[in-house]
């Protein structure tokens, strides 16, 4: 049964795995002066080429959220055909349209980085070959920032393909950050007139 008691164990023990991962696999790299820093072992590599990229980070995750979201799609199927009302009908079609959005945009920005890394780690750029490492150095910073994106990108596609989260947005930012602002702003400019239209007391 899910709780929110065992969401915060499971939690737990994956910021622990993250950890212990990211430092046993940090101590596999070695700086070498032809190839940079890259991993030395030949256990690691073989990791990172099977595992890591193409399962922990590839595969796995676009698993977790293809999974989450058919699931989405089922509750919205079963909810459309029971009596329920239409305000709880159009937010889970709302839910399930920005998580399918999301999932698409999530495979796409996180594949081709992954997929880099995996050549990268068995045939790493010589820098015995300048023009060679360098188009391989500006290749990973372009999939990079490719694969950052996926980071910060959630809300603009939830804006852009869901005019319902529009709406509330626009709620959000107008109706409610705009007018304090604005009543904000103009009891500063009321308190400070307010103070130069006092007279100075005659003694």
């Amino acid at each position: 049964m899910c709780t929110l008691k065992l969401g915060r164990y499971v939690t737990f023990i994956f910021v622990c795995f993250a950890i212990i991962h990211s430092i046993a696999l940090g101590s596999s790299y070695d700086i070498q002066p032809t190839f940079g820093c890259v991993i030395s072992d030949h256990t690691w590599v073989q990791y990172s080429t099977y595992f890591f990229y193409p399962v922990l980070v590839g595969l796995l995750p676009i698993v977790i959220a293809s999974s989450s979201s058919i699931l989405a799609y089922r509750n919205v199927r079963h909810i459309v055909r029971r009596q329920l009302a239409i305000v709880r009908r159009k937010l889970d079609k709302q839910i399930t349209a920005m998580v399918l959005m999301r999932v698409i945009a999530f495979v796409c920005l996180v594949s081709s980085y992954n997929a880099y890394r995996i050549y990268a780690t068995n045939f790493p750029p010589s820098r015995s070959m300048p023009m060679a490492y360098a188009i391989g150095r500006l290749l990973q910073t372009i999939l990079l920032s490719i694969n950052n994106i996926n980071y910060m990108i959630s809300s603009y596609i939830f804006i852009i393909f869901s005019s319902r989260f529009r709406r509330q947005v626009e709620i959000v930012l107008v109706k409610k950050c705009w007018q304090r602002c604005k009543y904000w702003c103009c009891s500063i400019n009321n308190r400070i007139e307010s103070e130069n239209n006092i007279e100075p007391c005659n003694s």
